[in-house]
């Protein structure tokens, strides 16, 4: 029998949204249970796909079986106009058949972002993040404000999920704060996802 994970899954283009990643990460298997990093390929502007199905470096491309056994979700992008990547956007198109056979219905979610500056957009990200997997029947955790860092953040950080500043050349690492709530949204996921799994169990 597969252990169960927590799939965190996310699209990067300079690094900021994987670095992002990996605090959740942490924060998941903090809560005691496995964290499994998956990220997807760019889309191409030719008709044919051209990236290799294994990648020459970084985390493995995301399959509909990696998606459809998770105990939880968590899902990030970089904003592009206040919405989640194309690249992100099109495995999420491609996940029909997940959605028919209701796979992630009941287990928990959640959502990351960043962006080049303060106000490019990271809450519109994360609400149209969010939506697709209201309808794949996901239940969705943010970030309470027990968290002290939204309250002290001159950066990232939102109710709605994780978010970071990474700067005009995108190349700001992440402060202090946005680690931390990075850790805590993915420490929550890892809970929530670990009482439901037990709760479905016993229905």
């Amino acid at each position: 029998m597969t252990q169960p994970y927590v799939l965190v899954l996310y699209y990067s283009r300079h690094g900021a949204t994987r670095d992002m990643a990996t605090h959740i990460a942490r924060g998941i298997e903090k809560s005691g249970i496995e964290a499994r990093v998956r990220t997807v390929p760019a889309v191409s502007t030719e008709t044919q796909a051209v990236s290799p199905e294994i990648p020459a470096e970084g985390d493995l491309y995301c399959t509909n079986e990696d998606l459809s056994g998770c105990s939880g979700l968590a899902l990030g992008s970089p904003t592009r106009f206040g919405n989640m990547a194309s690249a992100m956007k099109h495995f999420i198109d491609g996940t029909s058949a997940i959605w028919m056979s209701g796979e992630l219905i009941n287990k928990p979610a959640t959502v990351f972002s960043s962006s080049s500056s303060l106000h490019g957009g990271q809450e519109s990200t994360l609400l149209s993040m969010m939506l697709p997997l209201m309808h794949h029947g996901m239940v969705i955790a943010g970030l309470p404000y027990s968290e002290s860092g939204l309250l002290n953040t001159t950066s990232g950080g939102t109710p709605y999920g994780a978010t970071h500043v990474a700067g005009s050349q995108s190349d700001k690492p992440l402060d202090a704060i946005e680690q931390d709530l990075c850790q805590a949204q993915g420490y929550r996921l890892g809970q929530l996802a670990q009482q439901l799994r037990t709760m479905s169990q016993r229905s």
